[in-house]
């Protein structure tokens, strides 16, 4: 196992093992019942295959907590109260129904949950928040919030809080990109104006999501995460107070086409249920059009993106150790 000097020259506890965060709210609100259960067993299981701990974040009993047992991570894990259950009865495979869905948890919101003693599911921005608290320096997702499209130009301006997440704690975030439903070309500006350096793994285009790639270009292209993580060293090194966003394009054949996704997302953005939307149902309802026209082959590539983003976190918390 690679072992690193901390900024402050200190070595890593031999006891410990490398950590790589993850989010919850993909569990809760992302996927079905039960993909979400599945997913939650995969992800655990192809870190620990690594040598490297999965440390899912949630609040729980109260707090932000970046360590969740698998046990606990499948708390987070709704859907239907009739679902059927690969262990009846058991704890692990027992589907939440929707009434018990937890809250949404993101920055703007985090201290009425704690607060409130619910249980929240928390987004990047707020597992980011998580990690960083606690010494976490890598997370995983799927793909990061953005700048959001506008139905009508006089609508104020939505922005996902994982942007200023993304300048303000300096771990480093693999991901598939921003969702391909925002406007990634504001997004992209966006990013760069925050001072986020975005490195392609492996690819020279931004990805989006279930697109392999877009027009955008990245900052950096690494072939490897050894070459990755000499760049957070720099990040380190040099005190910038950003985090690190590491792209890595969804390739094979549940890779999604940019301009298929595009069309769906304009076809949906000029229908006449979209016009009584406020802003914040914007994301949803484009959300909810992709799913319907692109059916299980939009589940099966987020499934798929989020297993290879977890593999590439892993490796560079190995190399970051």
């Amino acid at each position: 196992m690679l072992q690193h000097a901390a900024p402050d020259g200190s070595l890593p506890d031999p006891g410990r093992r490398p950590r790589v965060a993850l989010e919850t709210t993909v569990l809760s609100h992302g996927l079905p019942w039960p993909a979400n259960r599945d997913l939650a067993r995969d992800l655990h299981g192809i870190l620990l295959e690594m040598g490297v701990d999965a440390s899912t974040s949630a609040v729980l009993g109260g707090a932000l907590r970046c360590n969740l047992s698998l046990d606990e991570t499948l708390l987070f894990c709704t859907g239907s109260e009739s679902s059927p259950t690969a262990e009846p009865g058991g704890p692990r495979d027992m589907a939440r129904s929707p009434q018990d869905t937890p809250v949404k948890t993101s920055l703007a919101n985090l201290p009425a949950v704690l607060a409130s003693g619910a249980r929240g599911a928390t987004t990047v921005a707020t597992t980011m928040l998580a990690a960083h608290r606690a010494g976490i320096r890598v997370m995983a997702t799927g793909g990061i919030g953005g700048v959001h499209l506008r139905l009508h130009a006089p609508e104020p301006l939505d922005e996902s809080a994982d942007l200023l997440a993304l300048s303000r704690y300096p771990i480093t975030v693999v991901c598939a990109g921003p969702k391909a439903i925002l406007d990634v070309a504001a997004t992209r500006e966006r990013l760069e104006t925050l001072g986020v350096p975005v490195v392609g793994y492996g690819t020279d285009c931004l990805p989006a999501f279930y697109c392999g790639e877009t027009p955008h270009a990245v900052d950096v292209r690494c072939n490897s995460a050894a070459e990755v993580a000499r760049i957070v060293r720099e990040r380190d090194r040099m005190g910038l107070c950003a985090a690190i966003l590491v792209v890595v394009p969804h390739t094979g054949d549940t890779a999604l086409d940019w301009d298929e996704v595009q069309n769906v997302v304009r076809t949906a953005m000029t229908a006449p249920a979209a016009r009584a939307l406020a802003p914040s149902g914007v994301t949803p309802y484009l959300l909810d059009a992709v799913r319907a026209r692109l059916g299980a082959r939009a589940l099966e590539a987020n499934m798929e993106l989020l297993k290879r983003n977890a593999r590439v976190a892993g490796l560079l918390a190995q190399h970051l150790f």
